[in-house]
């Protein structure tokens, strides 16, 4: 059963995720709409702390970990660094890991 709510989870989360980064590009400058999605996606997972473990199955492991992507976040990184985008990529950086952990703080605390 939770296999299936895994699976359930990430048939929604990943098409979101790629709807959602094509709208944020038009508005975010490359590669803001991913930190948009990973920030958003660790917010998502907090909310879910402490949840029984078929909605930590549909939610956190289905759904928020097939929305977000470390790769993709990366990649993002890697080609800020080969175009000599510094500034971009430190600030790419800070605000996902800062931003991501404050979300992930959040949500827990909204459940509590």
């Amino acid at each position: 059963m939770k296999f299936l709510l895994v699976v359930v989870g990430a048939a929604i989360g990943a098409p979101l995720r790629y709807l959602t980064d094509i709208s944020l590009r038009k508005y975010i400058k490359y590669p803001y709409g991913m930190s948009a999605i990973n920030v958003s996606g660790s917010f998502i997972i907090g909310l879910s702390v402490g949840s029984g473990d078929n909605v930590k199955a549909l939610v956190a492991l289905g759904f928020a970990g097939a929305f977000t992507t470390w790769s993709t976040f990366m990649l993002d990184l890697y080609l800020e660094f080969e175009l000599k985008k510094y500034k971009s990529a430190t600030a790419n950086l800070l605000i996902s890991l800062t931003l991501g952990l404050g979300a992930a703080w959040l949500g827990t605390q909204l459940v509590k």
